[in-house]
């Protein structure tokens, strides 16, 4: 029988063996990639729009319910964040990251890269979170979107004009950051967008922080929805930043949205866009990330908390 089962699909080939097993008959035996590699599947929390202190157990909660185990804030939504840890321990939920900004942003309580080492341990240790992510590269002291504007519009602009300096100060940033926080167990990563991808001569901004930043020091949480609007294979990508990437935000993009280097919001349920979840999520984990973060911007068609529910069904069933 192993014998006939060879010759038959030694005669089939590789591309009609590979169909044969894309076949739903023989698609319902691979198992799911989350199942498979034991893996939680998580939220970044700024998916499902504001949230107070009034409603941040029923909120994670229903993150529990949906069948998510892990959290990342985009911020602590006015709230301390023992109050955050505490209610993510009574839904069952761990908060993996948090994002802080390179610059300060909010006034000096505000919590950023550029607070003291020691508040940020301590924020991080209520937390239980593990990983502090730079959501974007230092934004230059002379931005300011002119009349008529749009926000991501000035940001491209202002970008641009900086050249490979400012990316190089973003480094740096992050290394100093990176060396500081690691002697107390905590990791610093760069969240990248599609703009980072832009030439600037010869190089990108991708390029100078690969280069410029100290692995021992720094890891990515690579947001793939964005490389793909770059223009980017996201395998081959993945492929190539294999060992340095710690989170992935699985975000899926549009066919209306467009593609290249400014940044546009926007992005719909996983599994109702362009990216083959299929070929992503294995790739991802072979090229080193542990935190697999769904992430979409609110949407008002559909109630965020419905939305990420669909995320979940979907990439619950993804072999890989």
């Amino acid at each position: 029988m192993r014998l006939q089962r060879r010759s038959f699909m030694a005669g089939l080939g590789t591309v009609g063996a590979l169909a044969l097993f894309e076949h739903p008959v023989f698609a319902g035996s691979r198992r799911a990639f989350f199942a498979r590699h034991a893996q939680p599947m998580g939220l970044q929390l700024g998916s499902l729009g504001t949230i107070s202190s009034r409603d941040i157990d029923a909120i994670l909660g229903k993150v529990a319910e949906i069948g998510y185990r892990e959290i990342e804030l985009t911020n602590l939504f006015g709230l301390q964040p023992a109050q955050i840890g505490a209610a993510a321990v009574r839904a069952g939920l761990s908060v993996s990251s948090l994002h802080l900004p390179l610059m300060a942003i909010g006034g000096p309580s505000a919590l950023s890269m550029t607070s003291d080492t020691s508040r940020i341990v301590d924020a991080m240790g209520a937390l239980g979170a593990k990983w502090a992510v730079a959501p974007i590269l230092l934004i230059p002291s002379n931005f300011r979107p002119q009349s008529g504007e749009s926000l991501e519009a000035a940001i491209a602009r202002t970008i641009a004009a900086a050249g490979e300096d400012i990316w190089k100060q973003t480094a740096e940033a992050l290394n100093r950051k990176g060396d500081a926080l690691r002697q107390s167990g905590i990791g610093v990563a760069y969240h990248n967008h599609n703009l980072d991808f832009a030439p600037i001569g010869k190089t990108t901004g991708w390029e100078i922080l690969w280069r410029e930043t100290e692995p021992d020091f720094v890891g990515f949480e690579v947001d793939i929805g964005w490389v793909q609007l770059a223009g980017l294979d996201p395998v081959h990508f993945l492929e190539g930043a294999s060992g340095r990437i710690k989170l992935l935000h699985v975000r899926d993009i549009a066919d209306s949205q467009p593609r290249g280097y400014r940044i546009a919001m926007g992005s719909p349920a996983v599994g109702s866009g362009k990216l083959d979840w299929t070929r992503i999520l294995p790739a991802a984990y072979h090229a080193g990330a542990r935190h697999f973060l769904v992430e979409q911007e609110p949407q008002t068609a559909v109630e965020p908390i419905d939305a990420v529910a669909r995320s979940y069904t979907y990439l619950s069933q993804i072999a890989g």
